[in-house]
């Protein structure tokens, strides 16, 4: 069915602008649009599979003769509407006969197409394995040519090109009980680094389950990952100064030092980002530059440098140290004393590594010391998965392995046992673009005889409900919560997937580290005048609003008195007080006058007149985050306006906004004891998971590749776009057996391009 009632009129999906699909779609599921022929609750179907449609509520199956499409919802321009559970519908919209007004057609679901054919292979499998790789093969641990040959080359440095899904857990572990167990080589002498104290785990558990591999045998590698390798070492030779007990450990404590600092520069706690310039600290660290060794380029990292100076200083006078302190120190103690290098350099003769394209600079050169005299070290990565540069991390370590280990040998393993060979062959397209990169072409071993399929929402409110949609049918067809992942960017763009996940009954996690957007700072700061226009002596939102007025903190205690001497509201308290400039306390009385009529307004416009009138735009500028390359606080505000548009009170939004935020702690407490749960993700904490079937959010210039990345790229710097790229495939070769890629029309209420990195993959290959 094409056509429905609504508010006592038909309306035609194909006459329907296409910015009022979201809201016809709530309208049926509030119970509001019915079957123009039998007048039954009928609900549309907004997915990714099939173009929209009508359909009976409680006869899915019933189709109604429908009448001649002679009317359309125009004129939404002078639209009033009626709230329905905090979402606004359209109301007595003027109804008229003839040529529809149209926006965008609805654009059904395209299937990447491509004449790449598929040939069934056994990836390559190796018969002539030596006995013990033949025996592992009677326990199903079964290696294909280039694995086997990743296991038995032990002898001098060596570099595995580990691609995605190709199986490198199962290599090194192999590999490490080879050496144990084929060559004799005594475990104590084996150091095997992962990036996780889970992947450590998780590879100990695999030794054991291989043949003659021991308990006894597998304590005597030294495992774990690079920081509890090297603390221990540091915690053997200087215990004192390396106790637990003067770890800071938690952010907090690290963010106090730094805004005490922040004090002799006149930083305010809530103006200057100081969780931004905890983690540039810590890229300078991991980059092993000193203090004295940092050459800003910007104001905000001359304010970082000398935090960073500062923060170095108090932890010296009070004998703490924080994580990065590990490798820096136990790098120290290596580089100054010669005896001690010997000692570990003869007690460690082979060096197994995982992740190696996330290696960073001190994490390299601790490596480089201690293998600097057998230079047996094997190093297992891809350059093609690469997406921490942010934390320090360098592929071209990878890259230029030969450098420092010239006669390296290379292993490239290049057998995808994850993913159908459709997602394969789209992510190799899609890669190879890619100017630096050791060249390789995965292969998969099976075709699901499914296309990845692109689709084209409206907005992030459509491509929320398509999704979801989507994910219901498929469950409603047998498939499990936990068959599905929805990735995104940045954690700012899952607002209304989250969103629409919460309404929808279906269990969902998300990152334990993920903040609630209503709660993330520029957020939270605009709700907090809009809560200021509702209740004039909310204390909490008068406080929150002061840095955004240029006004400090110190203020609200007189606020407080003024408040009880002139008998008047907070607010109004603001307008009177006097500061040393004549200019400020007139923009003060003119804000107080604003804040109180936002009150009358829709919570869109009113955060309009917050950004422009207020002049939070002019604090979004000079206020430090907006240095961050990820996390722009205008970002923010114009994902806060996407999501107000759906609200027609300020109390609606706000009541949601309380909701969501609550939920958010709701699902985090839940996600701990979930088997079966959607996953909703960054693609940075999905690296090294899979699922069968996934969703990428957001494939539009902009977000994905971010808007950062075409800076840089602009300016004749394409490392950042690259690294964007690595992502995107990254988030592609997560899927197993199916792979939907979103691309909104509009995004942050404006008309978007789709992501360049959509095109290698809709031109034919073969």
């Amino acid at each position: 069915m094409k056509t429905a009632t609504f508010q006592n009129q038909p309306i035609t999906l194909d006459q329907l602008d296409r910015d009022q699909y979201q809201k016809i779609f709530l309208a049926g599921k509030n119970g509001k649009l019915y079957c123009p022929s039998c007048n039954e609750m009928v609900r549309m179907f907004l997915g990714i599979d099939r173009s929209p449609y009508f359909f009976h509520v409680h006869s899915p199956e019933k189709h109604c003769l429908e009448p001649e499409p002679t009317v359309i919802i125009v004129n939404t321009q002078t639209q009033s509407y009626t709230n329905q559970n905090g979402f606004n519908i359209p109301k007595g919209r003027t109804i008229t006969s003839g040529q529809p007004k149209r926006s965008e057609p609805f654009k059904p679901a395209k299937p990447l197409e491509y004449t790449v054919p598929f040939k069934q292979t056994t990836g390559g499998r190796y018969k002539d394995h030596s006995p013990y790789l033949q025996k592992l093969a009677t326990n199903k641990v079964v290696l294909d040519e280039n694995q086997a040959a990743a296991v038995s080359e032990t002898v001098g440095s060596l570099l595995v090109l580990a691609g995605a899904g190709s199986g490198k857990t199962r290599v090194l572990t192999v590999r490490t009980a080879y050496m144990i167990d084929v060559q004799h080589i005594n475990p104590g002498t084996i150091m095997l680094v992962t990036f996780t104290s889970k992947a450590a785990a998780e590879m100990k558990k695999r030794l054991l389950s291989y043949p003659h591999m021991t308990r006894d045998k597998i304590n005597q590698l030294v495992t774990g990952t690079f920081h509890s390798i090297f603390y221990r070492i540091l915690m053997f030779h200087d215990a004192i100064n390396w106790s637990s007990n003067k770890l800071l450990k938690k952010e907090w404590q690290r963010d106090k030092i730094l805004k005490e600092a922040g004090k002799e520069l006149d930083l305010s706690e809530k103006e200057f980002a100081y969780d931004l310039a905890l983690q540039q600290i810590g890229l300078w660290k991991n980059s092993l530059l000193m203090p004295s060794e940092v050459k800003p380029t910007s104001v905000w990292e001359e304010k970082t440098a000398f935090l960073y100076k500062k923060y170095e200083e108090y932890k010296h006078q009070e004998g703490l140290f924080d994580f990065d302190d590990m490798l820096i120190g136990c790098y120290q103690l290596l580089s100054s004393s010669p005896s001690l290098l010997e000692h570990y350099q003869n007690r460690f003769h082979y060096f197994l590594i995982d992740e190696f394209q996330d290696i960073n600079k001190v994490q390299y050169e601790l490596i480089k010391l201690l293998a600097g005299k057998h230079k047996n070290v094997c190093a297992v990565g891809d350059d093609d998965q690469a997406i921490y540069s942010f934390r320090g991390s360098d592929p071209s370590y990878l890259l230029e392995f030969e450098k420092d280990f010239p006669y390296a040998k290379m292993v490239t393993l290049n057998q995808n046992y994850r993913s159908s060979h459709e997602i394969v062959v789209a992510a190799n397209q899609m890669i190879a673009v890619n100017k630096i990169r050791r060249t390789k072409k995965m292969q998969a071993q099976f075709s699901a005889g499914e296309l990845p399929l692109l689709f084209f929402p409206y907005d992030e409110e459509e491509e929320a409900t398509m999704i979801v949609t989507d994910i219901q049918g498929k469950i409603a067809q047998g498939a499990n919560p936990s068959d599905f992942a929805i990735l995104y960017r940045t954690n700012a763009s899952s607002r209304a997937v989250f969103e629409r996940l919460t309404v929808s009954n279906l269990p969902f996690k998300i990152d334990l580290d993920a903040e609630a957007f209503y709660d993330r700072y520029i957020v939270r700061s605009a709700l907090s005048f809009l809560k200021a226009s509702i209740n004039e002596d909310d204390t909490q939102a008068l406080s929150d609003i002061l840095p955004l007025l240029f006004v400090k903190q110190t203020v609200l205690k007189e606020l407080k008195a003024q408040c009880i001497l002139k008998d008047c509201s907070l607010l109004a308290a603001l307008s009177q007080i006097t500061t040393k400039h004549a200019f400020q306390e007139k923009k003060l009385k003119n804000a107080v006058s604003i804040i109180r009529g936002l009150k009358h307004l829709s919570p869109l416009i009113a955060i309009e007149k917050i950004e422009k009138d207020i002049g939070f735009l002019e604090f979004l500028k000079k206020r430090g985050n907006e240095s961050s390359k990820l996390e722009k606080g205008s970002d923010d505000l114009k994902d806060l306006k996407v999501a107000a548009k759906s609200f027609t009170t300020i109390e609606t939004l706000l009541a949601h906004a309380e909701h969501m935020s609550a939920s958010t702690v709701e699902i985090k407490n839940l996600s701990k004891h979930f088997t079966e749960a959607i996953s909703l993700s960054t693609i940075h904490r999905a690296k090294g998971l899979e699922y069968q079937t996934v969703y990428i959010i957001g494939a539009v210039d902009g977000s994905l590749p971010h808007d950062f990345a075409l800076d840089t790229f602009r300016n004749g710097d394409f490392s950042a776009l690259e690294e964007e790229r690595r992502l995107f495939y990254v988030a592609m070769t997560r899927a197993k057996e199916m792979l939907y890629i979103s691309i909104p029309d509009n995004r942050r209420g404006k008309s978007v391009n789709q992501s360049r990195f959509i095109a290698p993959l809709t031109k034919k290959k073969k």
